[in-house]
């Protein structure tokens, strides 16, 4: 029988990731003092664990600190219930659109908080990191 290949992309060296975790935890820290709910989702038990801002390392080469914005399972599960039956793109039902336009807001809000507390943040490959903010250091 053949081994599946899978073509995973290389980790960090630890060095990296520790710097990455380290600025995870100043994210959190930052978002806590701003009000907002934070966790470090990677090591808290995941976006499970409720709604706010989830904070994760991506250990891999090419990954990094990420935000991703968790809204409370109602609101998700109603309009992934919505959107697995099939929905018409240009013009979404009502969840979908509020569902969306929350996690908009919520990222723009994430980006701009973050940049006021002196950290670099942009947003990632949406195909690759969702809505998701990336944090890439502290501004000089």
């Amino acid at each position: 029988m053949n081994e599946p290949e899978f073509d995973l992309p290389p980790r960090a060296p630890a060095a990296v990731v520790a710097g990455w975790n380290d600025l995870a935890d100043r994210v959190c820290r930052e978002l806590l003092r701003a009000g907002l709910p934070a966790r470090r989702g990677d090591l808290d038990g995941g976006p499970a664990a409720g709604p706010g801002a989830d904070v994760h390392v991506d250990p891999h080469a090419e990954g990094g600190v990420y935000v991703d914005w968790e809204t409370d399972a109602e609101l998700r599960t109603t309009a992934v219930d919505l959107f697995v039956k099939g929905i018409d793109y240009a013009a979404p039902p009502p969840p979908v659109r509020h569902y969306n336009q929350v996690q908009k807001l919520m990222r723009d809000a994430l980006l701009g908080i973050l940049a006021s507390a002196g950290f670099q943040v942009g947003e990632p490959d949406p195909h690759t990191h969702g809505s998701a903010v990336r944090v890439t250091g502290l501004r000089p």
